[in-house]
């Protein structure tokens, strides 16, 4: 088994709970980690015999176009998406971050972790 990661994609997107934060936008971050026999790949050099990053990347910029209200929503269709193009990736975990939540107070980040 082997890993394959993409850190700090970082995206401007239109999610929130209220509805100031879906009109006004903010930026987001995901971590992905997606595990995988990558045996076949590693000793064939095919790219057809892994899970493309930059296939991975796409399909979290789609996930990321729409809007939601919830991380935890925008986590679990990341993880659909992939394991419904990749059915032999065995877990995807996924870190979703909005930078400068919405609190009363100072917060960089607000994140969810998800693991499938």
């Amino acid at each position: 088994m082997g890993l394959i990661q993409l850190e700090g994609m970082e995206f401007f997107s239109h999610h929130g709970y209220y509805d100031e934060e879906r009109k006004i936008g903010n930026k987001y971050s995901v971590d992905l980690e997606v595990e995988l026999d990558i045996t076949s790949a590693a000793a064939s050099d095919d790219l057809k015999e892994t899970a493309n990053y930059e296939t991975l990347y796409a399909i979290t910029a789609k996930v990321m176009s729409e809007t939601f209200h919830l991380l935890e929503h925008i986590a679990d269709n990341i993880i659909s998406e992939i394991k419904t193009k990749f059915p032999e990736i065995e877990r995807v975990k996924v870190k979703v971050s909005k930078h400068n939540p919405p609190i009363k107070g100072l917060c960089k980040l607000a994140s969810v972790v998800l693991e499938k």
